[in-house]
């Protein structure tokens, strides 16, 4: 995400998230798990999508329910676009859960009971309205089992037509 829409998230889930499970900055998913034997290609890959893909336009839709949480849900055919160029690059090496189309979302909270999701839930939509949200780029990371470690990332670097 672009810098302030990143610092916005990140206060949000620092302040609703159960800290022991708060082990990620705020972040979009597009995939769960890529082989790690695909690392250096993965990282390639996403040089090159960087340099000639320009930010994909994003919107915040709404606040949603998770139901022991809750997330923003975003619109964005241009990340979806660039996630199905990944996706055809490592075909037949996704999980099944990565094989699907993803509901792209940033969860501020999760793993809550849910009356404390609901409640953050109204407090969050009281003054939502649909906004325009910044992504500058992609990164992946290798999960060791709690905290999360950088592997890479790289700016969208693309002019737009």
């Amino acid at each position: 995400m672009g810098a302030a829409d990143q610092r916005h998230f990140d206060a949000l889930r620092a302040a609703h998230f159960p800290p022991d499970r708060n082990v990620l900055r705020a972040h979009i998913t597009l995939f769960h798990q890529l082989p790690p034997s695909c690392l250096e290609e993965l990282a390639r890959l996403m040089r090159t999508l960087a340099a000639d893909t320009p930010p994909p336009a994003a919107t915040l839709r709404e606040v949603y329910s998770l139901g022991g949480g809750v997330a923003y849900r975003i619109e964005s055919a241009d990340l979806l676009a660039v996630r199905d160029r990944i996706a055809d690059h490592f075909f037949g090496a996704l999980t099944a859960q990565d094989q699907g189309i993803p509901r792209l979302h940033i969860t501020v909270q999760n793993k809550v009971a849910p009356r404390e999701a609901r409640a953050l839930l109204a407090e969050l939509s009281q003054d939502f309205h649909p906004r325009p949200l910044s992504i500058s780029g992609l990164a992946a990371h290798h999960y060791r089992g709690g905290p999360w470690e950088a592997a890479f990332a790289a700016n969208f670097r693309g002019r737009r037509t």
